[in-house]
């Protein structure tokens, strides 16, 4: 039995209970005997720890219950907390009392090797796992790290629409719906929203789901991400950069001081994260396609990078690059032409180290209503759409810089995983939304 008179503890306080007896809540992650002795590993969301039930130091009832224990069983489990280096975390459990709470049956994740298309199917379940717990909290500190940093700068969280009436980054790739009699789409992007705001509060920023109908099937794309975007008025895309690598080394950082533990559980070699700090390389667009087919990835002036490019090009350094003066033809309809070279715009992408490519992607903004009314026609654009957005060069225009952060893809660098599909909870992909 377990007595409830006993502190209850996580796993991850163990560490200022040793020599006490303690109660835990938790799930049983693995059970094996050895002769007299019961091995039960305890999960309990914090952390892993090995409970031990050894005859004659357990009552007979405990080690009877402790025979029986199956995969994710919920349990209670009293004891006294002991240190031992070998085990989980570095703590034991001296096990005295157990109480099952749920029996589990049949639990279909085993500790063998399972398939990716079968732990995508249990996907509600591989998030139990020590792999898949450190990725999430390893996402759930990116994004405090990524909000600490710019509400600390003075700006200010708005939030976007998802359901909006117009494009933001190209018609080809919308998911429509009808709201009430009316075509409306998922949004792609928050930036539209972000720039009415940042006109009004001065440095704004949204974070939030965007939703992008692309078949693709590679390792960096999902059907529904994060972004967390920035935007600011009164600034140009060189202070857009700075700010960028100021607050990409920021989360870094901050990742390094505060998830070690989980870099170890996913065997993260992390000295290539310690040597991130400003200033980023920049290398223009230009330069980029010479660097490309120099290498020989062959690829015209004017085209978009593909996977193999943005490889090519971040192969060349050990810290996040900026390209940036892409051809105008290849970005947004609201990117800013350079007033020197008009077929280039003031855009600029961050492509991370160890060919995981694109993970901002930014620029300045057309800020005079003619050039933008002149961008929406070419664009073929449905023009009462975007009459609210238009509005904004015709009252107070300003030049104004943003740029969006791909959450998943930032934390696929970081923690050095084969696919984005695990760097989010729930990942939606072209043929799977199951569960």
């Amino acid at each position: 039995m377990s007595s409830s008179r006993l502190p209850i503890v996580t796993v991850s306080e163990l560490g200022t209970h040793v020599g006490e007896a303690v109660s835990l809540r938790g799930w049983v992650y693995n059970h094996r005997s050895s002769g007299k002795i019961q091995f039960i590993i305890l999960r309990d969301g914090t952390g892993f720890v090995q409970g031990v039930a050894a005859a004659g130091e357990a009552p007979d009832e405990v080690l009877e219950t402790a025979r029986t224990l199956t995969l994710e069983t919920a349990v209670r489990m009293d004891g006294k907390v002991r240190k031992d280096s070998r085990a989980p975390g570095g703590y034991e459990i001296a096990v005295t009392g157990l109480e099952v709470v749920s029996r589990s049956s049949d639990y279909p994740i085993t500790l063998k090797e399972h398939g990716v298309e079968f732990l995508m199917d249990h996907r509600h379940l591989w998030i139990r796992t020590p792999r898949q717990q450190s990725l999430l909290r390893l996402r759930a500190e990116l994004v405090r790290a990524l909000r600490d940093f710019l509400d600390d700068r003075g700006f200010v969280l708005v939030d976007s629409p998802i359901l909006t009436p117009a494009a933001c980054e190209g018609t080809t790739t919308l998911f429509q719906t009808d709201y009430f009699g009316e075509r409306a789409y998922l949004s792609q992007s928050g930036q539209l929203y972000q720039e009415a705001a940042a006109l009004a509060l001065g440095r704004t920023y949204c974070f939030g789901p965007t939703f992008r109908a692309e078949k693709s099937k590679t390792r960096r794309h999902l059907i529904e991400f994060w972004m967390l975007e920035p935007e600011m008025a009164f600034v140009d895309l060189e202070e857009s950069m700075r700010l960028q690598e100021e607050m990409v080394t920021y989360a870094v950082r901050r990742l390094l001081e505060r998830r070690a533990d989980d870099f170890k559980t996913l065997k993260r070699d992390t000295s290539a994260l310690e040597r991130v700090k400003p200033p980023f390389p920049r290398i223009t667009y230009d330069e980029a396609v010479e660097l490309v087919n120099r290498k020989g990835v062959p690829m015209e002036w004017g085209e978009d990078f593909g996977a193999p490019h943005e490889t090519a090009i971040s192969e060349e350094f050990d810290l996040p690059v900026f390209v940036h003066h892409y051809p105008s033809a290849v970005k947004a309809f609201y990117m800013k032409p350079d007033p020197d070279r008009p077929e280039t715009c003031l855009s600029a992408d961050l492509l991370a180290p160890e060919g995981y490519g694109e993970i901002i992607g930014g620029g300045q903004r057309i800020d005079d209503l003619e050039t933008l009314e002149k961008r929406i026609a070419e664009h073929d654009l449905p023009a009462e759409a975007y009459r609210w957005y238009v509005d904004l060069r015709r009252y107070g225009s300003v030049p104004h810089s943003g740029f969006g952060l791909g959450l998943e893809r930032t934390l696929a660098w970081v923690a050095k995983v084969d696919h984005v599909r695990e760097t989010i909870p729930f990942p939606r992909l072209l043929h799977r939304i199951y569960p």
